[in-house]
């Protein structure tokens, strides 16, 4: 399942990363331009991804066992990206590192993994938090 990288970079040609800001308006029923994006995408089959990150942010958040369950098995459909662990956490490390030195902050540590791995699949990220944009002014992180 998903998308998977040993080591080289894959560059994937279409599609976006959904962030969890975007699924949680959505599970809440909040339209925005960001929640229509991603409902077109679900019911035109336009491709995008998750990442795990994602995945945990998304379950972490859910109360209920019943939710929790079928929550987990529709998340577990949709095509996941994957990096080795190592790389990834260094690439992220790396990320929040270099912004840190340039002044700039980011609050959640998480936001810069799933920046890196919308930069190391070169695929536009899908988002509502200003730490993604704060990211984008200061890397070549593509926004939807």
């Amino acid at each position: 399942m998903g998308r998977k990288s040993e080591g080289d970079e894959e560059i994937i040609s279409d599609g976006f990363l959904a962030d969890t800001s975007v699924w949680v308006n959505f599970f809440r029923d909040k339209s925005n331009r960001e929640t229509e994006i991603l409902t077109n995408a679900l019911y035109t089959n336009e491709p995008f991804f998750i990442c795990p990150v994602i995945l945990m942010e998304i379950l972490q958040g859910v109360k209920k066992d019943s939710d929790y369950f079928t929550l987990k098995e529709m998340m577990l459909s949709m095509e996941m990206l994957e990096i080795e662990h190592i790389e990834s956490a260094i690439g992220a490390a790396e990320l929040y590192r270099n912004l840190r030195k340039k002044g700039f902050t980011i609050k959640k540590s998480n936001d810069c993994l799933i920046a890196y791995y919308s930069l190391y699949f070169n695929i536009p990220l899908l988002h509502n938090d200003s730490d993604f944009d704060l990211i984008a002014k200061h890397t070549a992180l593509k926004i939807m």
